[in-house]
């Protein structure tokens, strides 16, 4: 997934439901000690646990940030990638939440989401969907991939031209 996120030396990304690190530790190695990862969650206790894994490690490119469910509080103009794996269906906020992070991608910086094809409330979500809800915001549809090896679909969006107004979304059909 690190490969199809086009990760590099250098850039900074954002690990969004970052939990105790799986992906926050392999982002770090691929971005080098010239990058930056921020491992964002909403589940406080995991992040003390990460940050005991950071400091251990001494990983020295990684910081933490506790966030919430309508808004992931990233700084503005950040990221080359914003990256969610198995954890966006848990938005509770979707449009809110994406709504926010708009402003946190940097020039050319995209939001990367690995998702099971299953049925809401089923951990996973429909790419139709996940297509809709980005969409209502103003994002743009880059690249969408099958992957059997990742136990669903690979989508990688971009801003499109204009943030929708928060009160013109119009919610999608989950069905």
């Amino acid at each position: 997934m690190i490969d199809l996120a086009s990760i590099r030396p250098g850039m900074t990304v954002a690990d969004i439901g970052a939990g105790e690190g799986y992906y926050t530790v392999r982002l770090a190695e691929r971005v080098g000690e010239d990058g930056r990862v921020l491992a964002q969650d909403i589940d406080s206790e995991a992040l003390v646990r990460l940050a005991r894994r950071i400091e251990r490690e001494r990983l020295e490119n990684i910081s933490i940030k506790l966030g919430d469910t309508a808004n992931p509080q990233l700084p503005a103009d950040s990221f080359d990638r914003i990256f969610m794996v198995h954890m966006y269906h848990e938005v509770t906020e979707p449009y809110a939440f994406l709504w926010h992070l708009w402003p946190a991608l940097g020039a050319g910086g995209q939001i990367v989401v690995v998702e099971s094809e299953s049925p809401v409330g089923r951990h996973g979500l429909p790419h139709t969907l996940l297509f809709c809800e980005f969409e209502a915001v103003g994002y743009v549809l880059v690249e969408y991939i099958e992957r059997p090896d990742i136990k669903g679909y690979f989508a990688r969006f971009q801003r499109g031209t204009k943030r929708a107004d928060p009160d013109a979304i119009s919610p999608c059909n989950a069905s």
